[in-house]
């Protein structure tokens, strides 16, 4: 193992991990977002994972065959939209679970992405392009690292305004107001007049149209490929996120940068060249959302910030 400079490394240790918070959080954020909305709604949707996969090559199929890659997000996230609305619908029926409903269409997502996206696993699509906020750093300092570290995408630039956009609307207009009605009190809700499945519905399928274009990222830009093992259980992981945030916009972007940090560890610490237990440190994401399920949900104890009528509590 070579010499360890404490100063030096831990610096570029730290700019390691912002970088990759950025770059291995922005899915995070985009599915966090979208459970954030469904959940909010009084509905939980477990099927994002599927969602984000099959976003992940509608988009790549999407841009392979239109030759833009924001036409590929967009592509994306209309699949998820129809994805997510599907699951709202159903659901709507009588004695339908969401959770069990929500595991089904996961791996129908799953399915369907497998089987459709084989002509994609070769070629190579356009990928999204990065906004360049350290050209500067080229000519001050020569710090190709930092450089790097500030090469952004747009995808997580419009993340964060949407993660803003959200916390505000969900709090100072009447669509959010109605949201929270409806995922907090279902009977006022029904006495004020307001239908509950419509707003459910949409709230669904905005949530899988966001999971979707998270789906987008990872095939368009980071890894910037289509292969059937594109997504390590963000979808998943996104129920812990949101639970983490307390069902809070704002804090699913704080979240998702956490969760991205831990992704990335085990590659930073590698380009420093410490590759012991490299395959333990991959597995951080994994153990933040084990350890945030334990200290979270337990028995007789309710979860501070959960929508009243959401089943996950219930």
């Amino acid at each position: 193992m070579p010499a360890f400079d404490l100063g030096l490394d831990f610096g570029a240790l730290l700019l390691a991990l912002f970088a990759g918070a950025i770059r291995v959080g922005t899915p995070f954020l985009f599915v966090s977002l979208g459970e954030c909305i469904t959940e909010k709604a009084g509905r939980v949707n477990l099927g994002l994972e599927g969602i984000l996969v099959f976003g992940a090559m509608a988009g790549y199929g999407t841009a392979l065959a239109t030759g833009s890659p924001w036409l590929g997000v967009l592509g994306a996230g209309c699949s998820g939209l129809v994805l997510g609305a599907l699951h709202g619908l159903v659901c709507s029926l009588p004695r339908v679970n969401d959770i069990a409903f929500g595991m089904a269409l996961m791996l129908l997502g799953l399915g369907l992405a497998f089987f459709l996206g084989k002509p994609y696993i070769q070629p190579q699509a356009p990928v999204l392009p990065s906004i360049d906020f350290g050209a500067w750093s080229d000519t001050l300092s020569n710090n190709a690292a930092l450089h790097s570290a500030l090469q952004i995408n747009g995808l997580f630039l419009i993340g964060v305004l949407l993660a803003a956009l959200l916390h505000w609307g969900m709090t100072h207009t009447r669509w959010g107001l109605v949201l929270r009605l409806v995922g907090d009190h279902a009977e006022t809700a029904r006495a004020l007049g307001l239908r509950l499945t419509p707003v459910r519905v949409i709230a669904t399928a905005c949530g899988g149209f966001l999971a979707a274009v998270g789906g987008a990222y990872l095939s368009l830009y980071y890894p910037g490929s289509w292969n059937e093992g594109l997504s390590s259980g963000q979808g998943l992981m996104a129920v812990a996120l949101v639970i983490f945030a307390r069902w809070q916009p704002l804090r699913c972007l704080l979240a998702a940068m956490i969760f991205g940090a831990a992704g990335a560890l085990g590659p930073a610490l590698q380009s420093l060249g410490i590759t012991s237990g490299y395959y333990l440190f991959n597995a951080a994401p994994y153990v933040l959302t084990l350890a945030i399920m334990i200290a979270t949900c337990r028995p007789n104890q309710a979860i501070v910030g959960a929508p009243g009528e959401l089943s996950l509590t219930r």
